[in-house]
Parts: C-alpha cells; structure tokens; sequence
C-alpha cells in the first residue's frame, strides 16, 4: 500500500469501487502536487523572490484539500503548531494601539504572514516521506548558483540582475551567504557519516560541496553575519556528533583553515578589519556606517522598547519611532529606517515583552523538535540555530530570502522529524 493510497482509502459512504478509485486518484495527485510545488520552493528561493511567492500560494491551494481538518485541528493545539499562528494574531491586534501610519502597519504584517505556512509543512511532510527532495532541490539550487558565482566574478557580463557586489549573480551577498552557510551544514552530518561507514566516494562529494560553499564565501563574497553563524555552527556540530578527540581534532583544523584563508584572502581580510573603519568613520561616512549603524539602530530601539516596555508601540510602528528620535547630529543620527538590525529589538519596538516572549518560545519549540538523532533533524537544528544567530545582528526571522529558508526548513525537516516519531511510536504499539 502506497502512503497516498494509506491516507486516501476514499469515503465511507461513497458508491461503488469506480467512485472510491476517482477519489483517491485526485486526492493523490494534488498530494504529489503538493510535493512538487514544494521542491519548486526550495529551488527558486535562491534565485527569486516572486517565484517563491506565486508558488506558496499555489501549494496552499494544493495541500488544502487533503488535509484532514479534524486531525489538524488537534495539531494545532501543539506549541510548534500554534506558535506562528499566537505571533501573526499579536501582530494583527497590534495594528490597532500602533502609532505608524497605516501603510507601514500593513507593511509590517507581510513578514510575520510567512511564518503561518510552517503548520501546514509540519503536518503535510509529517504524513508523508517526500520531504529530503525539498532538501535536496535547495542544495542543488545553492550548488549552481555558487559555480555561477565564481564565473560572474571573472566575468560581470553573466550576472542576471544588476547586484551591488562582485560575484552575486542575483539578489544580495548577505542572502547568498546564508543559504551556503546552510548547505555547508547540512552537507556536514552525510559527510561524517559516509566517512564512518567508510564510503570514500560519497564522503568526497560531500566534502567537495561543502568546500565550494566555503571556498566562494572566503574568496567571492561573504557577509560577517554568516561567519558568526560558522562559528556557531561548528560549535554545535561538536557537541552534537563528535566526541573530545574529534572534536580536539576540528578545533585544530579550524584553526589552520582560518589561518590559511586569512593569509591567502585579501577580500577576507578587508571584511574583517572594515569592522573598525566603520566603527570609527560611521557619523562621518555614512556609506561606510555598516557597524555604526547597528549601534546607532540598536541604541534607538531599545530607547522606544523602554518607552513601551509591555504591549510595544504596535505593528510597523518602528519607523515613526525612528522619525521621533531622529537628531540632526549626523547623516547617521538623522537616519530613519523601519528595521533595527536585530529580531529580538524588532520584535520587542513593536509588541514589547510580550512579542519578545511569543518570539523565544517559537525559537525553542522548534529547537526541541530537532534534538533527536537523524539527517532530518540535524537539518532542521541547524536551520534554527541559524537564524537565532543571524537575528542578533539582522532581522532574519521577518527578512524575505532568510524567513523563508526558516519556514521551509523548519516545516520540512520538522514534518520528516514528527513522521520518524510517529512510525517509531506506531512500531512499538505493535
């Protein structure tokens, strides 16, 4: 029996084999639907922004009429489940004591939206074992984009849309970084794997992978976000999957690989030591304000948090607090902008302790979905630590290309994590 025949019998009542045949056959081709629109998601997501935006919608209409509502609407009563939906209804009721105008209130619920789509993911992926396509149509989605990384950097000609930076074909380097970043990751746990089981041939092309990713952020393009999040990364690849001598061991390897990318990488070197530049040039330069602004950004934020510690100012109000505390000092100082730099000041400008906490708890639900063993959930792990690093220093979680590597990782890799439990459940039932 095939899973769509498994959740598809047809119904009760229904007359007749030819009406029950008729049934499952479009109940299952709008599951494969589903899937295949899915895959198209994580494919494009590197590449696009309306793309991935038509085909949401698009999979919504496919996944809505073979969901079990009943079934579901227990679901929703799990935390990992009900979670972005408590933080959608904090944002729709906060429009209503926001101070911004209305544009910029609608504005502001677009990025929380999203973050709706991680129920329906969770439960379609937790039904069914189609969730590593999506996994892997995103991975060779990242693969082509960073060989065409390389080639738009010894040739601009190729680029597909004007980009600001050297060796980003298409949206942005920050962007292009974390999606590397996160493949490099995924790509860690089938190499050590695949080394254990002492299967050369697929620990090469891992590692291979896992080295194009790296070699493009050190010596193309790279934003000192995703190096924290590395940093970080490595630091739980460690303690969840090496013991004290392998871990000794990639302490050292860090070490050196550091010191030789430092060495050998101009560009690197400039990302680093810019942090300094910027620092003390910001108020001056404003085109060189890059960590000057967060400062400036962050210390305003947490000025109007303190103003409305509790409920926040409301939904997309962050820009008129900017205008109110806009000084004629500087360029910098007289800066409005709608985006602190920092999801936990987003957040918290906006819907005060109260979204800060919706905010943590969402973050660790979903870190204590994946803490079990398997590909799945170190996927899934990682997409979360990712994020909550990243969102120290940008807004990712509400940020177009990051929220969206954060909904479907979570929704994928969750729905397959949920699945393994159910089956194993179901296995020792039996």
């Amino acid at each position: 029996m095939t899973a769509e025949s498994a959740l598809w019998p047809g119904p009760a009542d229904q007359e007749g084999r030819n009406g029950r045949w008729k049934s499952w056959r479009s109940a299952a081709t709008l599951v494969r639907a589903a899937d295949v629109l899915a895959v198209l998601i994580a494919a494009s997501l590197p590449w696009s922004t309306t793309a991935p935006s038509i085909l949401v919608g698009l999979f919504l209409l496919a996944v809505t009429p073979t969901i079990d509502w009943r079934d579901y609407s227990g679901r929703l009563a799990q935390p990992a489940y009900a979670l972005p939906f408590a933080i959608l209804l904090l944002a729709l009721m906060g429009m209503l004591w926001s101070d911004g105008a209305w544009a910029d209130r609608l504005h502001a619920i677009k990025p929380v939206a999203k973050l709706v789509l991680i129920p329906p993911l969770l439960y379609h992926f937790s039904r069914l074992e189609r969730g590593l396509w999506v996994g892997l149509a995103f991975l060779a989605s990242c693969a082509l984009l960073a060989v065409l990384s390389w080639i738009v950097l010894l040739d601009p000609a190729w680029k597909i849309t004007a980009t600001a930076s050297a060796g980003v074909p298409v949206k942005n380097y920050i962007d292009q970084s974390q999606e590397f970043t996160l493949c490099a990751f995924a790509l860690a746990l089938p190499a050590l794997t695949f080394w254990r089981s002492g299967n050369v041939v697929a620990t090469a092309a891992c590692l291979a992978l896992i080295l194009l990713f790296a070699a493009n952020m050190v010596f193309v393009a790279s934003a000192r976000t995703a190096l924290l999040c590395i940093a970080v990364l490595l630091a739980l690849f460690a303690w969840k999957h090496l013991n004290r001598r392998a871990t000794l061991v990639l302490l050292a390897g860090t070490v050196a690989v550091t010191a030789l990318a430092w060495t050998t990488s101009p560009y690197l070197r400039q990302r680093i030591t810019d942090i300094a530049v910027e620092y003390r040039h910001g108020h001056e330069d404003i085109s060189r304000a890059s960590t000057a602004q967060r400062l400036t950004y962050w210390r305003k934020a947490i000025h109007s948090f303190a103003e409305a510690p509790l409920i926040g100012h409301g939904t997309g109000a962050i820009k008129r607090q900017f205008e109110r505390a806009a000084t004629g000092e500087s360029s910098l100082d007289a800066e409005v902008v709608n985006n602190p730099h920092n999801q936990t000041l987003n957040v918290a400008v906006q819907w005060g302790l109260l979204g800060v906490v919706l905010l943590y708890a969402l973050w660790i639900v979903h870190l204590r979905l994946f803490l079990s063993e398997g590909l799945a959930a170190w996927i899934g792990l990682v997409v979360v630590v990712q994020n909550v690093a990243s969102s120290l220093l940008n807004s990712h979680l509400f940020d177009f290309h990051e929220g969206w590597m954060y909904v479907l990782g979570v929704g994928v890799a969750g729905g397959m994590v949920l699945k393994t439990k159910a089956d194993s459940v179901a296995s020792h039932r039996l």
